[in-house]
C-alpha cells in the first residue's frame, strides 16, 4: 500500500522524500515498480487452452454444462461460474437445442398398428429394454434425402441408419437391419415408432418379429411419444444439419461423419450422466 502510495504521489514529491515520510526504502519502491510491469502469468492459461481444445473437438457446440463435465474429465477443478466466466473472456458459445417441432406421420392408412406399450418410459435406467426409431428429412441443393435411425434407450447410441432419396418401406428396414448387424439382442426388447405406413408395413413388422422385437407405436398424432427420436433429430438439426448440403454426397458424408466420429464416440449426453452413448454402453457391458 505504501509503494502504491509512492507510485501515485511521485509526480507531486521526489520519490526519496516520499520514502523518508512513509519509512520504506528507495530501492524496494523500485523493485515494486520492476514487479509491477513485469508481464503476470496468467493462472488460467492451461484452462483456457483446454476449455478452446474441448470446445473445437465438440464441434463448437458445448456450452457451459458439458465443458465443465469435460475439464472436470482432465482434472480441471471447476464450477459453473468460473467457465461461464472464461467462456465470456474468450468469446466462446455453445448452440442452445430449441424444442423439437412436432411433425405430421403418414398415419393415414389401413395398415396394422400396435399399442404404445413403451408409455414413454424413456429413462436410460428403465426396466424395459426398447429401441426406438424414426424418419427426418435432409435438405440438399439437389434435393431432399430422408434419414431413418434406430437409437436404443438403454445408452441413447445410434445402433444403425439408413439415408434413400425417397421413403419407401425399405428406408425403415435397412435401418433396422443395420441396427441389428452392429448390436444384434435377445428377444423382448421393444422396438418403438410413429404410426408411419413404413413402419406399419407387413414386411417391416414381419422382419422385426422373426428377430424376437415386440412393436409398440405412439398415439395418434403424439409426437411426445417418441420423444427419444425426435430429440435426437433436434440436436441433429442443431449441430451438424443447419442448411442445405451442396450435394447428397456430402449430406452422406456429414451424417455418417457426425454418427461415428462424434455423436456416439464422443458427445456428451446429458441423459447418461455426461458421458458419450459408447462410453456408456461400455459402462453397462462391464458392469453386466
Amino acid at each position: 500500500m505504501k509503494y502504491a502510495f509512492v507510485a501515485r504521489e511521485r509526480a507531486l514529491f521526489p520519490v526519496r522524500l516520499l520514502c523518508r515520510v512513509l519509512a520504506v526504502s528507495v530501492s524496494g519502491f523500485y523493485d515494486y515498480l520492476r514487479r509491477q510491469s513485469a508481464p503476470r502469468r496468467d493462472s488460467d492459461a492451461m484452462l483456457r487452452a483446454d476449455l478452446h481444445a474441448i470446445h473445437a473437438v465438440s464441434r463448437r457446440t458445448y456450452g457451459r454444462p458439458r465443458l465443465v463435465r469435460a475439464l472436470r474429465a482432465r482434472a480441471h477443478v471447476v464450477g459453473h461460474k468460473r467457465v461461464a466466466r472464461l467462456m465470456r473472456e474468450e468469446a466462446l458459445q455453445g448452440k442452445v437445442k430449441g424444442g423439437f417441432k412436432p411433425r405430421t406421420t403418414d398415419s393415414q392408412h389401413r395398415r396394422q398398428v400396435a399399442q404404445n406399450l413403451l408409455d414413454r418410459q424413456f429413462a436410460v435406467d428403465s426396466p424395459v429394454p426398447a429401441w426406438v426409431g424414426d424418419i427426418t428429412y435432409i435438405p440438399t441443393r439437389e434435393g431432399w434425402l430422408y434419414l431413418a435411425v434406430v437409437l436404443s434407450l438403454q445408452t441413447r447410441q445410434v445402433l444403425g441408419y439408413s439415408l434413400s432419396e425417397r421413403m419407401p418401406d425399405d428406408l425403415v428396414q435397412q435401418a433396422f437391419l443395420n441396427a441389428w448387424t452392429a448390436s444384434p439382442v435377445g428377444e423382448g426388447v421393444l422396438f418403438h415408432s410413429d404410426r408411419g405406413s413404413q413402419y406399419a408395413s407387413g414386411d417391416f413388422r414381419a422382419m422385426i418379429a422373426a428377430l424376437g422385437f415386440v412393436p409398440s407405436m405412439s398415439r395418434k398424432g403424439n409426437c411426445w411419444d417418441n420423444a427419444v427420436a425426435e430429440s435426437f433429430f433436434a440436436t441433429l438439426k442443431n449441430e451438424e444439419v443447419t442448411g442445405a448440403y451442396a450435394s447428397k454426397a456430402e449430406a452422406h458424408n456429414a451424417i455418417a461423419s457426425y454418427i461415428h466420429g462424434f455423436y456416439n464416440p464422443t458427445r456428451l449426453h446429458s441423459a447418461l450422466g455426461y458421458v458419450s452413448p459408447n462410453d456408456y454402453a461400455s459402462r453397462l457391458k462391464h458392469a453386466a
